[in-house]
């Protein structure tokens, strides 16, 4: 939920025309239809369109570096021992944690770029993008330091770890944290293309990183080679792929400048209080999502591998929803200069509404069939051992992301800071829990504790940070929850019927009559329960604009021929 916030929630499209209307009616919901009622104003729909589209693109991006990604743990399951897969996920988590001191500064200057850019306003841009680059500049030097000191530490925090693992273990996080860290200096040049909504850039350099970064691990493997080289391969990578970043930023964006020189204190102090609310969530998605395999390393070495591999369908799904979500901060801080606060809330009603959904047609396929899943994927050992923590994983991200576009809508409307209590709540019964339930009943206490962190999340910002945003998102909390996530749970119920059947560590115990009774009543539920009539005429006058589109681009094609 709010803690799950991340740089995909300010990607968007290459700059587009604000007023071309024609481009709302595409084959998804557009957001011109998130006011139901006809008085209350509605966002420009050029600016839906340019939401769409951009949703649209960053799903696309999603669903392919996913499937490269796929290739990778089925390939490593199968060609490395259990303790050395464990070791190189550990690597990488313990690396990953660079990438939360980012405390987001992309986020702000994607904001203030895009901002100030829509104003025709380059040097106020220039500034803030500026700003942006000496805190990044500082960040990435405690990443450095950060990494040398997990190195140092590794043996004292995974006492279980075979000790012959130790040396390649540490190499190699420092050759990808230290990477990592000059990668995140270099990506304020993605957040400037994120700002001005030229999104198309930044997407391609991250499939390039996703296809160099599959490649080069798969051969080092392939090969025989140890940890150490490994880390070392990925680390070339992660550098070539930044450099990338800048030599795109200086050809394509060079207009917004990057310059350590004539600093402004006051846009540097500005731009370290917009971070300074996101650096608290940024601790809390840390603790929320950022430990979780850490601490099973920590407690229960052996599960490491099964624990991981969990993680990874858990992570697609939530990435669909981010991806989907990812142009909602720029548009709504774009809609929220001209729009009420009562338009605003219905937007994020309406949102809301859309995310849920995506959310349990997302979750419910692997809750039913992750076990099958699990076994194509990697294999009947790894999955018999990773479905139990699947299932858990799963509803509790779906509880905790079910605010996930009220915690873009506070970004757009700079109110961040009320949502540092729930936040702060999230993290500290997620890790506490986690701990303690790990030190007593292994693995699977880690899981646990991320459900009992999404429950206080949700609740705490139902409870307070709701309360204090009224004034800019003016719906009632309690039509948001019937209105934004309980219809969208009808779906569900057939799944929840059928539990007794597909809850165990075997296979579902489901005929091929029940799936497919399983799956159309599931359809029909969305489509009838979760969607209104206007919506779902709406889809369907989109769905056939793309296949006409598509004919005319067909029939153009062939007759060049």
């Amino acid at each position: 939920m709010l803690n799950n916030l991340s740089e995909e929630q300010v990607r968007t499209r290459p700059d587009e025309d604000w007023g071309q209307v024609e481009t709302i009616e595409l084959p998804v919901l557009p957001l011109s239809a998130v006011v139901e009622d006809p008085t209350v104003p509605t966002e420009t729909p050029g600016a839906a369109g340019t939401f769409t589209r951009n949703s649209i693109l960053s799903v696309g991006r999603l669903l392919i570096s996913t499937l490269v990604a796929l290739v990778l743990p089925a390939f490593l399951t199968h060609h490395l021992p259990v303790k050395t897969y464990s070791a190189w996920i550990l690597i990488l988590q313990m690396s990953a944690y660079v990438g939360y001191l980012d405390f987001g500064i992309q986020t702000g200057i994607s904001k203030y770029v895009a901002e100030f850019a829509a104003r025709g306003d380059h040097r106020g841009a220039s500034q803030r993008a500026s700003a942006g680059l000496l805190l990044m500049l500082c960040t990435s030097s405690a990443g450095v330091v950060l990494t040398l000191i997990l190195a140092w530490r590794v043996p004292e925090l995974f006492r279980e770890m075979p000790a012959a693992l130790y040396r390649d273990v540490r190499l190699s996080l420092v050759f990808v944290g230290v990477s990592l860290s000059i990668g995140m200096l270099c990506s304020i040049c993605s957040a400037v293309f994120l700002g001005l909504q030229r999104y198309g850039v930044p997407m391609l350099l991250s499939l390039v990183n996703r296809f160099l970064f599959t490649g080069a691990v798969v051969a080092a493997v392939f090969f025989h080679s140890s940890l150490a080289v490994m880390g070392a391969i990925v680390a070339g990578v992660n550098l070539a792929t930044g450099g990338l970043q800048i030599v795109a930023w200086r050809r394509l964006a060079v207009h917004i400048h990057l310059s350590l020189r004539d600093l402004d204190r006051g846009l540097v102090r500005q731009m370290l209080q917009y971070c300074s609310a996101l650096a608290i969530w940024t601790v809390g998605m840390l603790c929320v999502s950022g430990l979780d395999v850490t601490i099973v390393g920590r407690y229960d070495f052996g599960q490491t591998a099964f624990y991981s591999i969990a993680t990874g369908p858990t992570n697609f799904m939530i990435s669909i929803i981010g991806a989907a979500l990812a142009p909602l901060l720029p548009t709504a801080s774009a809609e929220s200069v001209h729009r009420g606060p009562v338009a605003m809330g219905e937007m994020l009603s309406r949102v809301t509404r859309y995310s849920a959904i995506l959310l349990v047609l997302s979750a419910l396929p692997l809750l039913v069939g992750g076990y099958w899943l699990l076994r194509l994927w990697v294999g009947p050992t790894y999955a018999a051992g990773a479905i139990g923590y699947l299932r858990i994983l799963v509803l509790a991200n779906v509880i905790r992301n079910l605010c996930l576009p009220y915690a873009g809508m506070l970004l757009a409307t700079e109110s961040q800071k009320v949502a540092i209590a729930g936040a702060s709540a999230e993290a500290i019964v997620n890790v506490g829990a986690s701990v303690y339930l790990a030190r007593h009943i292994g693995a699977i206490g880690v899981a646990y504790g991320t459900l009992l962190g999404a429950f206080v999340s949700v609740g705490m910002h139902f409870a307070l940070s709701m309360h204090y945003t009224y004034p800019k998102l003016s719906i009632s909390r309690a039509r948001l929850f019937l209105n934004g996530m309980l219809r969208p749970s009808v779906i569900a119920l057939p799944t929840a019927v059928l539990s007794p059947l597909w809850w165990s560590s075997r296979a579902p115990a489901f005929s091929i009559p029940l799936w497919l009774l399983w799956g159309a009543s599931t359809v029909l539920l969305a489509w009838f329960g979760a969607l209104s009539l206007e919506e779902r005429s709406r889809v369907l006058r989109s769905a056939r604009l793309g296949v006409h589109t598509f004919e005319l681009a067909l029939s153009r094609s062939l007759s060049r021929r």
